[in-house]
């Protein structure tokens, strides 16, 4: 089915990101959401060469914690992440790809 203002479903990934990429138009918002991803591979990182697991919540919080803020704060949105988990994890990657490459500006 796809997005519509009633329904708010999407059938595939493809369909969801150019909602995702509308739901992050504030520049502020998509920098927290880059601060926080590189945090998140940070934290991984520390989790793997210190082999200490305790690392892993703490790369949650700071995924979570740095989008929700540009979300709440600049945003004025709700994250799409209470509506859609999945779609919305695999839109913040390809988002931060898309930084990364430079498709996506900061």
């Amino acid at each position: 089915m796809a997005h519509t203002a009633q329904t708010d479903h999407f059938a595939s990934f493809a369909e969801f990101y150019p909602f995702y990429l509308g739901e992050h138009r504030n520049v502020m918002c998509r920098r927290l959401h880059f601060i926080g991803s590189l945090g998140v591979i940070g934290c991984l990182a520390m989790a793997i060469s210190a082999g200490d697991w305790l690392w892993l919540p703490a790369a949650i919080l700071c995924g979570y914690g740095f989008a929700w803020i540009g979300h709440f704060a600049f945003e004025k949105n709700r994250p799409a992440t209470f509506r859609h988990p999945l779609y919305s994890l695999m839109g913040d990657w390809v988002m931060f790809k898309d930084i990364c490459v430079g498709k996506i500006s900061l």
